[in-house]
């Protein structure tokens, strides 16, 4: 490819970006409406958080004073979901933050940041009661029965109220279904400690409470470890799992009759919702370079809802030598 034709290639992509960045801030500015659905998103999150942090709070003491692991184990698991809607209402923020010339994509991955952090908080949360709970089953403490059943009831209401809170803003918004998720496991939690607290004040047996403690952690370890391994796969650049990009190698000139071949391809992920691709590509004999590129973004618009491809087009002749090339690195290594 000519310095003048990668020339135009990058400017031409650069402007085209440029032209959806500038409709979409005009939408956002014009469109009331959406703006008014982003700020009742954003509040409701607030609201969500502060209910959730603020039990939480309320059931580690209660918790130490009733002598409940499974009270306990409900707050680790509230503490997380405190962080999830703080990191969501954040999200929702610093969406509004356009890109700069330092961070050229914004602050899209902050998300993805926050939540391998906050995977590895409820890891180690999991590992904390594991250890307590297998101590409390050799050696039950007493535990006030009385105590336990009004602090949990008294979540359960809360996660009601927030339930509902959520339940009735935007469920289209990915970071509201998230929390809606998060907020359905401390209900579960909150039903447990109700459960082992009437368990404990008719029959007396303190073993409930570590067992249904057992329960909840493996609950909150399953989601944990999904949210953990999905956002270090992002954050190392993996490819996302409904695209192949292998298979891409062999579809593309498959399904485009102007292109003869790509090869280099890349597919990596800026958040979850948001693919990338970077590939070469060598049209066949007498087809426009400008029709190569716009095909191929064409064909991964329509197919994966890409809308960020950058596509380096290549003479037929360069492309048998690098790969000859890479052949021979392949055969070396």
């Amino acid at each position: 490819m000519t310095q003048d034709r990668a020339h135009h290639d990058h400017h031409d992509h650069h402007r085209h970006g440029h032209d959806d960045n500038h409709g979409h801030h005009h939408g956002h500015h014009h469109d009331h409406g959406h703006h008014h659905h982003g700020t009742d998103n954003e509040r409701r999150l607030l609201w969500a958080m502060v209910l959730t942090g603020g039990f939480m709070i309320l059931e580690v003491v209660g918790g130490v004073l009733t002598g409940s692991l499974a009270l306990l184990a409900d707050a680790g698991h509230m503490l997380t979901d405190s962080a999830s809607l703080a990191l969501a209402w954040v999200a929702a923020r610093l969406t509004h933050r356009p890109a700069n010339a330092r961070k050229t994509y914004g602050y899209q991955r902050v998300q993805v940041l926050a939540a391998f952090v906050n995977g590895l908080a409820l890891l180690v949360i999991v590992a904390w009661i594991l250890f307590e709970a297998v101590r409390r089953l050799w050696a039950p403490p007493e535990i006030a029965g009385t105590g336990m059943l009004g602090v949990a009831i008294v979540g359960l209401v809360v996660n009601i109220g927030v339930f509902w809170l959520l339940h009735s803003g935007d469920r289209g918004n990915i970071n509201i279904r998230g929390a809606l998720l998060h907020v359905l496991g401390d209900l579960l939690g909150s039903v447990a400690a109700i459960t082992a607290a009437v368990v404990i004040m008719v029959t007396g047996w303190m073993p409930i409470d570590p067992l249904l403690s057992l329960l909840a952690a493996a609950l909150i370890a399953r989601s944990a470890w999904k949210i953990t391994a999905q956002s270090a796969h992002i954050l190392l650049e993996g490819a996302p799992a409904h695209i192949d990009s292998e298979q891409l190698v062999h579809d593309i000139p498959h399904a485009l009759a102007d292109i003869q071949g790509v090869h280099h391809v890349h597919v990596w992920s800026l958040t979850p919702e948001r693919s990338m691709v970077t590939l070469h590509a060598v049209p066949h004999d007498g087809v426009d370079q400008d029709r190569a590129i716009l095909v191929i973004r064409d064909y991964l618009k329509r197919r994966f809802d890409i809308d960020h491809v950058t596509v380096q087009i290549e003479r037929q002749a360069h492309c048998i030598e690098q790969r000859d090339t890479d052949n021979d690195h392949a055969f070396l290594s």
